[in-house]
């Protein structure tokens, strides 16, 4: 025990005399570390509140539009994509397996107003038929939300986030109080329970919510939606299979053509993110083994370097008596304490980066233990890997000609 103390005492005072030169040689495993351990906790954030987000969809609802997400259509198969309907929605609504359909659209980029104050122009209009709550799991924390009279009356109302509310409403209830979009006035009837922001992205409480009857006759229809929500979580898979056979009737699509439509539950979206996350982090690896190669190339030529400067040295101790274990040991644990004091640092540093990428930017940051680890040990090992031929080179070296050494 007094041995492995005594060799990690020297390893550490190795470390010491030379700070700046082991400092540089650490450099590329500093750096890999660190890419594992902030790209790690980056993905891992994001899969919690991805999957957070998700739940508050419900397990029993899935969409249906026009585009899929993230797709790269050409201009040709953008124009054979029919757009989705009121007879889609209508037809949707008569499966068996669907308890609700809702239609809806958005706007973003807008500007909401009131007598006294105006908000950016950077707030979404949501809208949708009166189902759109249930379907998509929106919460009303004061008021209510639209009806089926106010719906089919096109009547000027609408529910608006928290956000929207604490900057056109200051310490005023902004229920009963009116608005203004396009120069069109609407009755706040309703305000939005908090969600906060998504992915690092703008916030999901700037947003106005109001008929998509009233809607149409602002902005016209971009991008027709269904919403459906299936009659139980069990018959969530039915329910996409009704739907799917269904537009593919009404698309008039042979057996073996594609689905000219999308359609997306939780599942789906959240095994979308996990595929992309997969490539995130092969790259972050590939990162870092190359950080670590060049890493490790530093801590041979640096323990190589060591060996020779310290040949009479280790001279001496094997004339007294030290064996060829104690050197090879006493050298492979510097190699490995090295390359450690760069795997901590870098986690240190990781750490940092994606806490200042958190609070820089919002976006959701949480460190797993396995990078920790996984850094940790991917660090000792190249230090072990890279170290063990100059320590083995060391504990050969014949007492006499190495006390000759100058």
């Amino acid at each position: 025990m007094m041995a492995i103390w005594d060799t990690l005492r020297l390893a550490f005072g190795t470390f010491r005399s030379n700070l700046l030169r082991s400092f540089l040689t650490l450099l590329g495993i500093v750096i890999g570390a660190t890419t594992v351990v902030s790209m790690m906790g980056l993905i891992e954030g994001l899969r919690i509140q991805v999957n957070e987000s998700m739940s508050e969809l419900g397990s029993d609802c899935f969409q249906v539009q026009r585009l899929p997400f993230g797709g790269n259509l050409s201009l040709a198969e953008l124009a054979r994509r029919p757009r989705l309907n009121e007879g889609d929605l209508e037809a949707i609504r008569l499966q068996p397996s669907v308890l609700l359909a809702a239609a809806e659209d958005s706007k973003g980029g807008q500007k909401v107003s009131t007598q006294q104050r105006e908000s950016r122009p950077n707030v979404t209009i949501w809208a949708g038929t009166p189902e759109y709550f249930q379907t998509n799991s929106v919460v009303v924390e004061y008021g209510r939300p639209f009806t089926d009279a106010e719906y089919l009356d096109g009547r000027r109302v609408a529910v608006i986030g928290q956000d929207l509310a604490d900057t056109l409403f200051p310490g005023v209830q902004p229920l009963g109080q009116n608005i203004r979009i396009l120069g069109r006035s609407f009755q706040v009837i309703g305000t939005l329970k908090r969600r906060g922001s998504f992915m690092g992205g703008g916030s999901q409480d700037n947003q106005v919510m109001m008929p998509l009857s009233v809607y149409k006759a602002l902005f016209g229809v971009r991008n027709y939606r269904v919403s459906v929500q299936a009659q139980s979580a069990e018959m969530l898979q039915r329910a996409q299979d009704e739907v799917t056979l269904l537009m593919r009737r009404r698309h008039n699509l042979k057996p073996l053509e594609e689905d000219d439509f999308f359609v997306f539950s939780n599942e789906s979206a959240t095994e979308m993110f996990n595929n992309i996350s997969k490539v995130i982090s092969a790259a972050s690896f590939g990162v870092c083994m190359l950080s670590l190669l060049v890493g490790g190339i530093g801590i041979l030529n640096i323990m190589l370097v060591a060996v020779t400067e310290r040949t009479r040295e280790i001279g001496i101790r094997k004339a007294l008596g030290a064996k060829k274990r104690r050197i090879l040991a006493q050298f492979a644990i510097e190699a490995v304490v090295l390359s450690l004091v760069g795997g901590a640092l870098g986690v240190g540093l990781g750490m940092g980066l994606a806490q200042l990428a958190k609070w820089m930017v919002g976006l959701p940051a949480q460190v797993p233990a396995w990078a920790v680890m996984l850094s940790l040990g991917m660090s000792s090992g190249v230090g072990l890997l890279f170290g063990i031929y100059p320590a083995a080179r060391a504990a050969k070296l014949d007492p006499v000609e190495a006390m000759r050494t100058d």
